[in-house]
């Protein structure tokens, strides 16, 4: 029994690598209209992903053995892993000898878990096939977050999400979006699509080229944060193309699931109903008024027109975790830069294509931080913690705390490694922040690209990024000797 599930784990990397090849394709397409010479390359990497994942599957073609709950931890681990690894593979072919093969995982792996981090320079010289190649990344890996967050980790009752399974109030009562993983995932991927190609019509009629317009979509969807330019947003200088960001960032913070009902009753109010989304939205608008007073007392900029424009932008950009930057923020004065840094801890709503800790869960500790103040108080009373006026259970608040002990024990656990292989502290701190969280640029040498880090330190920052995308524990469990011993 144990054998014949190995088997179909194995069955579905097989299939999924397959799969991989196909993604090459729209790159190859991309380069071949361009004529900038490296559509073979791709051509390439799809028949090698294709041997490789057939190589896989076909041993095992006819198992199908039902999968055990908690197989869906290794499942998604090893699915991840995988395609971080195959995805570095045109990287490899088309830049050798300048990238290393841990540059290119790097690199592969920051796009599929829409951190945004990059090692590559000079991105404007870079063959359109390769930038279009980047900016996918990060769309399909988006692509996948979106289903794995809202249909497969609330099963998994990771972190505190089976909140979203069994104790969700208003429109996400329901165990499951549609009967089946398969019908939850189309929805959730015809809205992923519906909000991309809007996106990508605001940009185009914004001012962008069709090209830029198509893979700064796929970067803001996503919440990725990748560009086709080395100065990222800031290439643009266009307040209107801001706006149309600032917009499409926060819808893609809320979560999938509330613009799935949305949809389904043709009626905005559930937004209005969701008690995560209010406070989403006031800490973007707290927190965007701070910056922007903070940055005209300080003579930052001359207006505070300006100062809410560059304020207002950053703040959306690092609390949703996309990445995109209009200005070096971490040059800006006072408490600003530190301040930008931590709320990317906060992240967006849970069941979105955001990193962090989500809000939800922020909620749940400031709630149980008051419980206990009022518990010092009034030591026979009983007060629940409450969430969109129900009752949050004893389960769910465990594992809140669980995850949140272990998200912060691993920030300084990295942060920790990476000052022992060389990083300075300041960097050291902003890279594990900036990877964990999934935001992508940081303080120090990583307030723009990650490329002078050694090899060591890129490998550890790449585990991060996984651990931040996988929610700690789908990752931290398989390291358990229970979890392979039953």
């Amino acid at each position: 029994m144990k054998h014949r599930r190995t088997a179909t784990v194995q069955r579905i990397l097989g299939f999924l690598i397959a799969g991989a090849s196909l993604m090459m394709l729209p790159p190859a397409l991309v380069s071949w209209w361009y004529a900038d010479g490296t559509a073979s390359l791709f051509l390439v990497s799809a028949v090698i992903l294709l041997v490789t994942g057939m190589a896989i599957f076909l041993p095992v073609r006819h198992v199908h053995e039902e999968l055990r709950l908690r197989d869906g931890f290794l499942v998604v681990a090893v699915c991840w892993i995988s395609l971080a690894l195959v995805g570095a593979l045109p990287f490899l072919l088309l830049m050798q000898p300048e990238i290393s093969y841990v540059d290119a995982v790097f690199e592969s792996m920051s796009g599929l878990t829409t951190t945004g981090a990059t090692i590559l320079t000079n991105i404007d010289s870079l063959p359109r096939g390769v930038l279009y190649y980047r900016q996918q990344l990060q769309w399909l890996g988006g692509l996948g977050i979106v289903v794995l967050a809202v249909a497969i980790m609330p099963m998994l009752r990771i972190g505190g999400m089976q909140l979203y399974r069994a104790e969700s109030p208003g429109p996400q009562k329901d165990s499951k979006l549609t009967p089946r993983i398969t019908e939850t995932a189309k929805a959730l991927w015809l809205i992923y699509l519906g909000i991309t190609a809007l996106c990508a019509l605001a940009y185009w009629l914004g001012g962008m080229s069709l090209f830029d317009a198509i893979g700064h979509a796929f970067s803001t969807v996503a919440i990725g944060g990748m560009s086709t330019h080395d100065s990222g947003f800031a290439w643009f200088d266009n307040p209107t193309l801001e706006i149309v960001a600032i917009f499409f960032m926060v819808v893609a913070g809320i979560n999938f699931a509330i613009h799935f009902t949305s949809w389904k009753r043709a009626s905005a109010q559930p937004y209005f109903q969701d008690a995560e989304l209010k406070v989403y939205a006031s800490l973007l608008l707290g927190f965007g008024i701070l910056t922007s007073i903070a940055l005209y007392l300080h003579g930052t900029y001359g207006s505070v027109a300006e100062s809410f424009r560059y304020g207002a932008f950053q703040v959306v950009s690092v609390m949703t975790t996309t990445g995109f930057s209009t200005t070096d923020f971490s040059i800006w004065p006072g408490f600003i830069p530190i301040m930008l840094i931590c709320i990317a801890f906060i992240g967006g709503c849970a069941g979105s294509t955001c990193g962090g800790m989500k809000v939800i869960r922020i909620i749940l500790l400031y709630r149980q931080a008051i419980r206990e103040i009022g518990r010092l108080i009034h030591p026979n009373a009983v007060i629940p913690v409450k969430i969109g006026g129900r009752k949050t259970s004893p389960t769910v608040m465990d594992a809140v705390w669980g995850f949140f002990f272990l998200y912060v024990s691993s920030f300084v656990m990295i942060t920790i490694a990476l000052n022992g292989v060389g990083v300075d502290p300041v960097t050291a701190y902003a890279a594990a922040a900036a990877c964990i969280t999934n935001l992508g640029p940081g303080l120090g040498d990583v307030s723009s690209n990650y490329a002078s880090l050694n090899s060591t330190a890129k490998v550890i920052l790449s585990f991060a990024m996984l651990m931040g995308r996988l929610e700690i524990f789908t990752l931290l469990v398989l390291f358990s000797p229970s979890f392979w011993r039953h």
